[in-house]
């Protein structure tokens, strides 16, 4: 079983696959992203990342993560505890956006490089840690259904199966970003309950300056995705 386990954490030899299965990965993603019904269920996918963010950044910086939710329309809420005020606050609460980028851009170059194995069983393992953080039943039965999902693609799947879906996830992260940070700009308000709302009170920035941070992060990881694809399509 060990032996079963090791094999299954090293990166594949990818170098065979061929551009079809990577550009099939990027147009299923594109599309999952720009037609609404799909986006509306998909986005959950976003969600936790996004929640994910604010608590790993808070842990960083000592602040204390006791749980989480997920709710029915695609939002969520996470608590951390510590000072009401300081750098750890605000960078927590500003990690909730860029968070989907920036994972969606590694999964992308780990998918491309071979590594999509390793990183759907750190998925799986980093999604049943969250486990005991989940505040409702929703959020339980959301993240129990992805960490099966990956940890069924990392046993089972086979390396091409792994890079098309880890590709493939690491775009939809990085299109839904920027479809989270619109959104986010379109209610924009100094007095909001959003992200950028809350960093406008406790900073001397206005809720449009925080704004321009969320889509900055997503241009660049954008950036360096388009010329991954390039570099890859080139030979």
């Amino acid at each position: 079983m060990w032996h079963e386990i090791w094999t299954r954490l090293q990166p594949a030899d990818v170098s065979r696959v061929g551009t079809t299965p990577v550009l099939v990965a990027l147009g299923v993603a594109v599309l999952v992203v720009a037609i609404t019904p799909i986006w509306r269920v998909v986005r959950i996918a976003v969600t936790v990342v996004h929640e994910l963010g604010h608590a790993a950044v808070g842990v960083i910086l000592g602040r204390r993560f006791t749980g989480f939710v997920l709710r029915p329309d695609m939002s969520g809420e996470t608590v951390t505890v510590g000072k009401s005020h300081g750098p750890a606050l605000v960078c927590s609460t500003w990690a909730g956006y860029p968070a989907p980028a920036v994972v969606g851009t590694a999964l992308v170059f780990a998918a491309e490089r071979g590594w999509a194995a390793p990183v759907l069983g750190a998925i799986g393992v980093v999604l049943v840690c969250t486990l005991v953080m989940v505040r409702s039943v929703y959020t339980a039965v959301v993240i129990v259904l992805a960490a099966v999902a990956a940890g069924a693609l990392w046993w089972w799947g086979s390396a091409q199966l792994q890079l098309v879906v880890t590709f493939a996830l690491g775009v939809i992260l990085l299109l839904g970003a920027w479809r989270h940070v619109g959104a986010v700009a379109g209610r924009r308000t100094r007095g909001g309950t959003s992200d950028s709302g809350v960093l406008a009170r406790l900073t001397p920035l206005p809720a449009l300056a925080w704004i321009g941070t969320f889509y900055l992060v997503a241009a660049a990881g954008t950036a360096l995705v388009g010329l991954q694809l390039w570099s890859l399509l080139a030979h």
